[in-house]
């Protein structure tokens, strides 16, 4: 795995736990908004801001299906996290393992233990 897809792969893996934070507390604010009050509308504040970072989160995402060219399967199961709640958290672990296991093959094809 070279430098740049490295990157993307954090870059998606930064983002994407805020992301997944800030849509459940969306959530659980806009429910609040229509149960309990309406007095106070915390949702038109976090709303704009969990826009941006799910603009970002596609933008990231798009990077790194581009440099790691998962397919198209991989990718759309990715991109689906973003939309359930808790989803950023799940694609983040991963991701995680995903970056390690390329670690791990990278220093055995380095130490000769492997022909991959």
């Amino acid at each position: 795995m070279d430098l740049k897809t490295a990157s993307a792969i954090r870059r998606l893996r930064l983002i994407s736990v805020p992301e997944g934070i800030s849509w459940i507390v969306l959530a659980v604010c806009t429910v609040i908004k229509y149960t309990v009050t309406s007095e106070v509308d915390v949702a038109r504040v976090l709303g704009p801001i969990h826009g941006v970072l799910f603009v970002i989160y596609v933008l990231f995402w798009a990077d790194a299906w581009n440099r790691t060219k998962w397919n198209r399967g991989k990718a759309a199961l990715y991109f689906a996290y973003s939309v359930i709640p808790g989803g950023g958290f799940i694609i983040e672990r991963k991701l995680r393992r995903e970056a390690e296991d390329a670690v791990i093959a990278a220093r055995a094809r380095k130490e000769g233990v492997v022909n991959a």
